[in-house]
């Protein structure tokens, strides 16, 4: 359903992500809004970005899955950043979840409720 086209590249440096993706043939597209790193009451978990990205990455999950989609069904990722120095340690979980091919993303520095070091939003076809 989602695929790299051929003769896609992308800069040696880029990271978890792909440069581009044809998604086909679905019927069902789903989006979820931002996700931060709280559990049902509204706790923030964890302090370090590994620690909130990985909560993050599974309230991300859980609400994929409430529409029957699973990360292997995502083709655009929306990431939202306290501090951008940060950028390669949330790429070492984010990479150890995300299936490929890697979603397209976007990455952008910003101030965030709470004391939150991420926001994630995700875009999934099935």
């Amino acid at each position: 359903m989602k695929k790299i086209p051929e003769g896609a590249k992308q800069h040696t440096t880029a990271g978890p992500y792909s440069p581009v993706l044809e998604v086909s043939d679905f019927k069902k597209l789903v989006v979820i809004s931002g996700q931060a790193p709280l559990d049902m009451e509204g706790n923030l978990m964890g302090d370090t970005i590994e620690e909130q990205t990985l909560y993050t990455l599974k309230n991300c999950e859980e609400q994929l899955k409430r529409a029957g989609c699973t990360f292997e069904d995502v083709f655009k990722v929306n990431a939202y950043m306290a501090d951008l120095d940060e950028w390669p340690r949330f790429n070492v979980v984010y990479r150890e979840h995300m299936p490929e091919p890697f979603p397209v993303r976007t990455a952008i520095g910003t101030s965030l409720l709470q004391n939150f070091k991420i926001e994630i939003e995700m875009w999934a076809a099935k």
